[in-house]
């Protein structure tokens, strides 16, 4: 399967021209089977949600099944949703086929996230072309046990705005999401700077089941990452070395 990581910068609260963007970023990367966006792509990491959110039914979501179609591919990436009488900061999965959604379940407190957004309660894994999927946002990185792969799925994606002066923290985490799963990573960021003076370096990264990367984003360019991710590999890997039957049984409680 192709994958494309789309590391970008992103215009301050202005959904039109982040749209127009990653249009032609996507149509460049047109092949690939799956193409991902960073956190909130349309208005960048902002608290006003009151002034960036769109709603459920908003000019997003179609813009990205028209291109998935187009394209015939899968697109994600997150924006900020107002859901009823809440906010909540949204990753779609759309395909030609139809369209779900992640909602961030760990809300980044010290930028005061969890004041402003509702969290999700539900991990999401979706099947597409053969691969299986867990959808993910930024903070959520930082938390294992909500990711932790239970023979559920076999690419872990992680959208995210996570700044520069944590970027060592993203890539030691990203590789190590990949080599405790068992699973491929993807973990798309953003570069430049926001409306806020916070800098990002980029750092994203596409990471094999054994926490090799297959392809590594500049730091602070933009860029389009690409890999192919090799099923049978992943199989034969867990084949070979099946640490999942000696995992520790749980639940997971997220009321």
């Amino acid at each position: 399967m192709k994958v494309a990581a789309l590391q970008s910068v992103l215009y301050w609260q202005e959904a039109d021209k982040n749209r127009d963007y990653f249009s032609g970023l996507i149509a460049d990367n047109g092949d690939a089977d799956v193409i991902v966006l960073p956190e909130m792509f349309t208005s960048g990491f902002s608290m006003q949600a009151e002034a960036i959110a769109e709603a459920a039914d908003g000019p997003t979501l179609p813009w990205m099944q028209a291109l998935a179609a187009e394209h015939d591919c899968a697109i994600t990436g997150s924006v900020a949703v107002k859901d009823g009488e809440r906010y909540v900061n949204r990753m779609y999965w759309v395909t030609p086929e139809g369209h779900t959604y992640y909602d961030k379940r760990h809300l980044f407190r010290m930028a005061g996230e969890h004041n402003h957004y509702h969290p999700g309660t539900n991990r999401k894994i979706v099947e597409f072309r053969g691969l299986r999927f867990c959808l993910q946002v930024c903070y959520d990185l930082r938390f294992p046990v909500f990711s932790r792969n239970r023979d559920d799925y076999d690419v872990l994606i992680y959208v995210a705005n996570w700044p520069e002066p944590r970027r060592h923290a993203w890539s030691s985490l990203l590789t190590a999401r990949a080599i405790e799963n068992l699973s491929f990573v993807i973990g798309v960021n953003r570069v430049g700077e926001d409306g806020n003076g916070i800098p990002y370096s980029g750092d994203s990264a596409i990471i094999d089941f054994k926490g090799q990367p297959l392809a590594s984003g500049r730091p602070h360019e933009p860029e389009s990452l690409r890999a192919t991710l090799d099923k049978d590999a992943l199989m034969a890997f867990r084949e070979k070395f099946p640490a999942m039957l000696d995992a520790d049984a749980f639940t997971l409680n997220t009321d």
